[in-house]
């Protein structure tokens, strides 16, 4: 079975985050990076699927040159090889310009599953894995906590809210979008590490895969969340005070 699973490399979530000096975007001179968490949520339901039913998981990443590091730590932590799509302007693409990349680049492997992560950690619009299989034309279910493989056909079950929980059969080939938090994540060892570095990386451009970016979604500005203090005097008797804060605690604070 051969597994397909889209990575984005995103800031480290301890960086010290700043905006640029154009206020578009994050200042990314001092950042580091890292696999974005919920994509690693993805790899390793594929890296699972293979341990039980064989075949190959092939990276597929979309991103500057410097993502090859995300890439690396794909492969050290199981995958076969990986496809990087290189490209130093990934903000000029919109979800469906995004989606429309990474399916040309899948369409050419023809994998009897795709998986990706819920959402990204820095723009997290949970649109990217939806489209994609919209663009295959392919069966997609979203949330996955559990993949089973029957016969040839997939077997997921789905989160919903509240504590439920959803079964779902579904045809191969499938697009998946994976939820955080739905197994425990593998350490890449040092044999790993070692492997991955005689393992391949295709590199491809958006040009050779017929793609051009379209902003269709444009981000005007970008500021940091303001911190304030302030200091709420509550007048009147202690049973008039008790009843302002209650209400404060119910409908500001939303604490009750």
């Amino acid at each position: 079975m051969k597994i397909l699973v889209a990575l984005k490399q995103v800031p480290a979530r301890d960086s010290l985050f700043k905006v640029d000096a154009a206020g578009r975007w994050i200042d990314t001179a001092d950042l580091s990076y890292e696999i974005n968490e919920p994509d690693a949520y993805a790899l390793e339901s594929g890296l699972r699927l293979k341990e039980q039913h064989g075949g190959e998981v092939v990276a597929l990443c979309a991103g500057p040159e410097g993502a090859a590091s995300a890439i690396r730590e794909a492969l050290a932590k199981g995958a076969d090889r990986a496809i990087h799509i290189q490209d130093d302007n990934l903000l000029a693409y919109d979800s469906l310009s995004l989606g429309r990349m990474l399916a040309a680049a899948a369409r050419a492997e023809a994998p009897d599953l795709i998986l990706t992560g819920l959402q990204s950690d820095d723009i997290g619009s949970g649109q990217t894995g939806v489209i994609l299989a919209e663009v295959l034309g392919l069966p997609h279910a979203t949330i996955i906590m559990d993949i089973e493989v029957h016969d040839g056909a997939l077997r997921v079950k789905r989160e919903l809210e509240d504590g439920w929980f959803q079964h779902v059969a579904l045809p191969r080939p499938a697009v998946l979008t994976v939820q955080s938090g739905s197994s425990k994540l593998r350490y890449a060892t040092l044999m790993g590490i070692k492997k991955a570095k005689t393992k391949e990386i295709k590199v491809v451009s958006a040009p050779e895969l017929g793609v051009a970016p379209e902003a269709g979604a444009v981000l005007e500005r970008l500021s940091l969340p303001e911190r304030t203090k302030r200091t709420v005097l509550l007048e009147g008797t202690p049973e008039q005070q008790a009843a302002a804060l209650v209400e404060k605690l119910k409908h500001e604070v939303r604490a009750l």
